[in-house]
């Protein structure tokens, strides 16, 4: 809920223009921004119109205010909550775009005809200024979206989801081709496939424990008996590496503070696959330098983060002198992520090793993560 209070702001600065919102005026002149709901029913969803002032001496709330000039006298123009102080929309891009998208919800707006020549129009005026209103959930086959930054957050939509590797490479093969179906027909047992559709809200702890429930047959046991179980079966896919140990325990404390509706940290995540070994492809080099990620997190809007730990054989050869190649070709395979789109953050092995300093900048590194993209 929008509040005029403590409001946290999802750009680092407007970006909407005077001209834009005029458009977006005109737009939307002969279209009822509050859809089949009443206008204070509308609202409600978005602000606490109890906590809002009244502009009427008669009245102490922005509810009673509303309830006298647009449901009993009719006294106010039908574009009168885009020029209202209160509700922040002339000058607050978040509040702007966080309207806009409200009014394409399903609970606001049942046509599905209705609701996409109104996407269409609010994205062609958006785009000017680098937003657009994406699919983030859906609410029975309904969809419901959201504000997003033009240029931010990776293209397209999540199909494939292979992770927590602890063994041979699977072996892959497209079941159907032209949807991108894959299935896994041979080493299954060393890798998890999350065999859901990916949420375009990201993809949460409380979806991946519910997830792994049904897999394991422990559908009904206590949620902490559950979460358990993943733990150790993620824990696994990391071997011997101590330092990837340390940023799967720190990310479980945050879960175990906070709850399991903060973003899943999936180890040993497939990006690229190549169906190949690297013997197949010697003396010549693998096509796929980087196949799989050390951890992967999924947050709405498409945002997708990349958390590597760097050891030795990140920037020097076997004997662990420097190796100018090796870096170099590390961090031309970061450039091309995050020219995908991709958030890459790496962390040294020496920040990894367990002590209480290292375990408190962990800490804040996921705070501040959260605090980045909260919406």
């Amino acid at each position: 809920m929008i509040t005029t209070v403590g409001r946290r702001v999802i750009a680092l600065n407007n970006r909407i223009t005077d001209v834009t919102r005029r458009r977006l005026l005109d737009a939307l002149a002969r279209t009822s921004w509050s859809g089949e709901l009443d206008e204070v029913d509308f609202l409600d969803r978005l602000y606490d119109l109890d906590r809002l002032p009244s502009t009427d001496p008669r009245h102490a709330t922005a509810r009673e205010d509303i309830i006298r000039h647009r449901r009993a006298n009719l006294d106010w123009d039908e574009d009168w909550i885009f020029h209202d102080e209160r509700f922040e929309l002339a000058h607050s891009d978040q509040a702007l775009v966080e309207f806009l998208a409200e009014m394409l919800h399903p609970a606001v707006r049942t046509d599905p005809d209705d609701v996409e020549r109104l996407h269409a129009l609010l994205n062609r005026i958006l785009a000017h200024d680098g937003y657009q209103l994406v699919q983030v959930d859906d609410i029975s086959g309904a969809p419901v979206f959201a504000a997003h930054r033009i240029g931010t957050g990776v293209p397209g939509t999540g199909k494939n989801l292979i992770f927590a590797a602890d063994g041979p490479k699977p072996e892959i093969v497209l079941r159907d081709a032209v949807n991108n179906d894959i299935r896994v027909v041979k080493n299954e047992q060393f890798c998890l496939v999350y065999d859901r559709p990916l949420p375009g809200r990201g993809l949460t702890w409380a979806d991946l424990t519910n997830w792994w429930a049904d897999r394991e047959g422990l559908t009904g046991a206590h949620p902490d008996e559950i979460a358990s179980s993943l733990y150790q079966r993620l824990n696994r896919s990391l071997g011997t590496n101590d330092a990837e140990r340390i940023i799967l325990r720190a990310y479980a404390d945050r879960y175990l503070r906070l709850g399991p509706d903060i973003p899943a940290l999936l180890p040993q995540v497939y990006l690229h696959y190549d169906p190949y070994t690297r013997a197949h492809h010697a003396p010549a080099a693998a096509p796929l330098a980087r196949q799989r990620m050390d951890f992967l997190l999924l947050l709405p809007q498409r945002i997708r983060i990349v958390i590597e730990c760097d050891g030795h054989q990140h920037y020097a050869d076997p004997t662990k002198q420097a190796d100018p190649r090796r870096y170099a070709d590390m961090m031309a395979e970061d450039r091309e992520l995050r020219l995908r789109g991709y958030e890459v953050y790496r962390f040294g092995g020496i920040e990894l090793t367990d002590t209480r300093t290292n375990r408190q900048q962990l800490a804040t590194f996921f705070d501040r993560l959260a605090e980045r993209y909260a919406t």
